[in-house]
């Protein structure tokens, strides 16, 4: 990939390096777009705009650099914070929106599109170097750098946010061994964020960046989604929707059996390797698309990941079975010719495909993430004395907080209980 380093000067009040400070007014017009469809984050942004919660803290945020991410930044600047923003994918980033950052709203961002891993590991360091007191991670990249190469900052560290699975299995598997020195909140695992972003946000935005990459009719289409969670559960009913066959694979019980009954066929990875025209993992594990898998791909095959990592194919094993790599036959498309003469063609370098080919999800379902994370920001400030260093879920009344928010920005109510039905929930005496 090979980009090392900013290709024009930095505005001297605010540090960062981005590809483009010309970018900056296209930038700055799609980040405006964006609030424009986040109105919880927006109300958070106002109160916090006049009671500065924030006031004192530094946060270091390891997210994928997009319009949305910008505008849960502008929220924590308002509430009083000094904000460093590094991204946390190298294939995520747009760029147009990481030089409005630095040049239009003073937030010292480090990111470049397509940044080899030198370069996206010194972003992160110089994130850090901000000294944070509160951090938050897409992927625990952040927080594992913090625990294995900046030790030195973790008796400053109030507490760390998690945004996705990938992140919090990988906290879950620090707190297991004794590892985890800090606080971190799972964000990922609240219902205001999986329930929505993963199946909605994930659903929609994976299937875009699929079709921006490829302009492939899914109609019609045999699509393997590997892993039922609550992505794959989203993947898979839009692809549905849009008249394709879609296959299941998982290794979980519970979830195969769901997918089965949400009307989905459940077959193992090998069997489905030979049906499907379209791929995509979203499992958060590593090695989901073999060698062996590769090997019986019918010609044409399209493979594609929507987890957090490139690990989820095994693309070293795909190189290896074949005898010229064309990169670039179409924008995010490389096509592996292999030596039997089939063609199999990768998405985004299997990174994710929703942010590598597209931007991600909407504004409307990132409002309800970032508003969580905004406010378990402010909740771990003011709840500092009380944390220990472990995964902390996110509280039910901040959860319903960001609802009722929801629903009131989107002109809906709900009904509420009566005395009668309150005391008749709370007792057990009242039968049959």
């Amino acid at each position: 990939m090979g980009v090392k380093a900013a290709v024009a000067k930095k505005p001297a009040a605010t540090a960062g390096d981005v590809k483009d400070f010309a970018l900056a007014p296209r930038g700055k017009g799609r980040i405006e777009w964006a609030d424009g469809q986040m109105p919880v984050l927006r109300q958070i942004r106002a109160r916090f705009e006049r009671e500065k919660p924030l006031k004192g803290q530094r946060i270091a945020a390891c997210l994928h650099v997009t319009t949305e991410t910008s505008n849960l930044m502008r929220a924590f600047v308002a509430g009083g914070a000094e904000v460093a923003l590094c991204a946390s994918n190298p294939l995520s980033t747009q760029d147009d929106n990481a030089a409005s950052l630095v040049k239009d709203y003073g937030i010292a961002t480090y990111a470049i599109r397509g940044e080899d891993p030198e370069t996206y590991y010194r972003h992160i360091h110089q994130a850090l170097d901000l000294k944070p007191t509160l951090t938050l991670d897409d992927g625990a990249d952040l927080v594992t750098c913090i625990h294995q190469k900046r030790t030195e900052l973790i008796k400053g560290l109030l507490a760390s946010m998690e945004e996705t699975t990938t992140g919090v299995i990988r906290l879950r598997a620090m707190a297991k061994d004794g590892a985890l020195k800090i606080p971190v909140v799972s964000v990922n695992d609240a219902q205001t964020k999986f329930m929505f972003d993963n199946r909605y946000g994930t659903g929609q935005s994976t299937l875009d960046g699929i079709i921006r990459a490829t302009n492939i009719l899914i109609a019609g289409r045999n699509i393997v989604v590997a892993g039922y969670g609550w992505c794959g559960r989203g993947f898979a009913s839009r692809a549905r929707g849009l008249g394709a066959k879609v296959f299941v694979t998982e290794v979980e019980p519970i979830r195969a059996l769901e997918a089965t009954m949400d009307g989905f066929p459940v077959v193992p990875m090998a069997e489905a390797a030979r049906l499907g025209e379209i791929f995509c993992t979203v499992t958060g594990n590593k090695a989901v698309i073999r060698r062996e898998h590769f090997e019986v791909m019918r010609d044409g095959a399209i493979v594609a990941n929507s987890g957090h990592f490139n690990v989820e194919l095994d693309l070293e094993a795909l190189a290896a079975l074949a005898k010229k790599v064309n990169k670039n036959v179409r924008e995010n498309v490389d096509q592996y010719l292999l030596k039997d003469g089939r063609s199999l063609y990768v998405l985004g370098e299997g990174r994710l495909v929703n942010l590598a080919c597209a931007e991600g999800h909407p504004a409307a379902v990132m409002d309800m993430s970032f508003a969580t994370q905004a406010l378990m920001t402010e909740w771990c400030v003011k709840n500092r004395s009380k944390l220990k260093a472990e995964v902390i879920d996110v509280p039910k009344d901040v959860e319903q907080t960001i609802a009722r928010l929801k629903l009131a920005t989107m002109g809906l109510s709900i009904d509420e209980m009566t005395p009668e039905q309150k005391k008749y929930v709370e007792s057990w005496q009242e039968g049959t």
